[in-house]
């Protein structure tokens, strides 16, 4: 073990730096009265929509009280604390943050029985939502989409759409990733508020409100689930699902319903299921990003929609040895994951990337540098990254959110380090030691897990759910793991990636930074062995860094010291590993962020450290 690395990369706290302001080529190209506009929500699309990304009046006080006055404006999505926003102010977790704007509506649309349902993709973390200071909705949990029907608040022409949010960040134990207070280290600059984009959409009585895709990769069947408003106070032409490849189109199945007049709007459920043929049938895969097109209909409401054909498991390999072993496979086959950490910040937008563009840049760059995993990393990204990763052909391991109390680092980062075949003995019914005596806060992250889940269930890219990291606010895992297996059956689960394992899942997971790369001596029983993460080479390049101080597992001078190093890690010590039953390896990590200067592309996306 490097001791000399270890002691260095110690975290500790430093929020008295002065971050050095810095911005991506997407940042500087940033039309404010043009933010975010592309459809945000990829597996559910409609002709139109109301974007309200742009300017807003905002104000932070200390009273749950609708403020009759407001402190000036912030760029929507972009969190207060992010330089794009154009407040750069930290929200405390005593305040309140509120938000105000206002909208028209086309009143014919409203007198003809048309419902206005508003979206919002992300706001951190409790948020009320007021139309013409009605309060309509409350929504906890700071990573996944939520919606309201505003009709009934609506006013002839000119409304006024309020939220009220607060953040705790870590002063409790919401689920918060790597936000803090005290930034340093692997932890960074908190953000809060609303950070992906809102929205609004016109939508019939009667409508689609969702949709679930199963693909069954054997049988090459695809079962189509949709939860259906419907107010019958006219008869319903029916529903109708079409599948298309490549324009071509595949099936058209047509449901009609039963016609009872009613003035009581319900909601129904509707499938519909088809085989495809040998010759239209497509697998997807990093190589062939095979991706099917749907069109559904319902009444006036048409949406478009898309599926793959994939399959992810578990399935023996015979080794050189002679011994089998489970590896990954996809579509029946052992796949390497050759994957990258990947933290999802920016440095002008904290959790929001400034543009489309950016989040293609980051998933294109690495598939350019030969990685065919992303492991999305205590964050859950918005709806268009993982639709890019489906069309452009990136596996996705994806983190749930970490949560807890103040994290007990000697137990969960030290102690690990020195000690990780120890790491085992440790259960994770211990709340005390890892940071979960708070029942309340436990029920909370799993009904965020499972929120998640559904939220991300859609998209054909997510290969394994990760729901603990190195122990931070892990909890039954055993437990955890039966529930998303119950919940999604179609992928495979990293219970406890790094430490703590507690024999449950699909993998031996670890993380190793200080120590030679090799194959565990752990029974392999029936999981695979996963390192997830690895590496965290770091190269400071001035001018392209938040802060001079540098922190990262260990150090090179120069970006071509890097790039050798990097050569010998990969190919003298990982890829032969492949050998002995490896199934993938996750490299850490995809950019810099904030004094981590750890990453492949500097935090300003400008400098590719293996290239330039």
């Amino acid at each position: 073990m490097n001791i000399r690395d270890a002691y260095k990369s110690i975290i500790r706290s430093h929020e008295e730096d002065k971050l050095y302001p810095l911005s991506t080529v997407f940042g500087e190209n940033l039309d404010k009265k043009n933010v975010l506009p592309e459809y945000p929500r990829p597996q559910m699309v409609r002709d139109s929509y109301m974007n309200l990304n742009g300017t807003w009046q905002y104000a932070i006080t200390n009273s749950d009280t609708l403020p009759t006055n407001y402190q000036g404006d912030i760029l929507v999505p972009f969190s207060p604390e992010a330089s794009l926003s154009g407040v750069n102010r930290q929200l405390k977790p005593e305040e309140y943050l509120w938000y105000r704007r206002t909208f028209s509506i086309d009143n014919t649309l409203l007198d003809n029985g048309k419902r206005l349902i508003l979206h919002f993709g992300a706001v951190d973390y409790v948020a009320t939502i007021y139309i013409n200071n009605h309060a309509v909705t409350t929504h906890e949990g700071g990573y996944t989409p939520f919606e309201a029907d505003i009709t009934p608040y609506l006013l002839p022409e000119n409304n006024s759409l309020t939220l009220r949010v607060q953040d705790f960040t870590d002063v409790q134990s919401h689920a918060r990733g790597k936000q803090t207070l005290k930034r340093g280290g692997i932890f960074y600059t908190a953000q809060s508020g609303i950070w992906q984009t809102v929205w609004m959409e016109w939508v019939s009585p009667c409508h689609i409100k969702n949709i679930q895709v199963h693909t069954d990769y054997d049988t090459k069947k695809v079962s189509l689930f949709m939860n259906l408003a419907v107010l019958q106070k006219e008869p319903v032409t029916g529903l109708s699902v079409s599948a298309y490849f490549s324009g071509k189109e595949l099936c058209t199945q047509v449901l009609s319903f039963p016609y009872e007049p009613s003035k009581k709007s319900t909601d129904i459920t509707a499938s519909v299921s088809f085989t495809l043929s040998e010759e239209d049938f497509h697998p997807w895969s990093p190589e062939s990003p095979a991706l099917y097109d749907l069109e559904i209909c319902f009444g006036e409401d048409r949406i478009t929609s898309y599926f793959a054909m994939r399959l992810f498991s578990l399935e023996k390999k015979k080794l050189e040895s002679g011994i089998e072993v489970p590896v990954f496979c996809l579509n029946h086959k052992p796949y390497f994951l050759h994957g990258v950490l990947d933290q999802g910040y920016w440095p002008e937008g904290l959790y929001t990337a400034p543009s489309d563009e950016a989040l293609i840049y980051d998933i294109t760059t690495m598939k350019n540098l030969g990685f065919n995993m992303i492991r999305k990393h205590i964050k859950v990204e918005c709806a268009r990254w993982y639709y890019h990763c489906d069309r452009l052909g990136m596996i996705v391991c994806q983190d749930m959110v970490s949560g807890g109390s103040a994290y007990n680092m000697p137990v969960i980062s030290y102690f690990p380090t020195l000690l990780p075949k120890l790491t085992h003995f440790l259960k994770d019914t211990n709340y005390r030691l890892l940071s979960r005596k708070d029942e309340a806060a436990r029920i909370s992250w799993e009904k965020e897990c499972m929120e998640t889940i559904t939220a991300l269930s859609f998209f054909p890219c997510i290969a394994i759910w990760c729901p603990f990291n190195e122990g931070w606010g892990q909890f039954d895992s055993e437990r955890i793991t039966d529930l998303i297996r119950a919940k999604d059956p179609t992928r495979l689960i990293d219970s406890a990636s790094g430490w703590f394992d507690q024999g449950c899942g699909d993998f031996i997971s670890e993380h190793n930074y200080f120590r030679p790369l090799k194959v565990s001596k752990k029974k392999w029983n029936k999981r695979a062995l996963f390192l997830s993460e690895y590496g965290g080479y770091a190269c400071y390049i001035k001018g392209h860094s938040s802060v001079d101080r540098i922190f990262g597992y260990k150090r090179y001078d120069t970006p071509n010291e890097l790039k050798v190093a990097f050569g010998e890690l990969i190919n003298k010590s990982l890829l032969p590993l492949q050998k002995q039953g490896l199934s993938g390896a996750v490299y850490t990590q995809l950019s810099d962020i904030e004094e981590e200067v750890n990453g492949i592309l500097t935090y300003d996306r400008k400098v590719n450290k293996l290239i330039d």
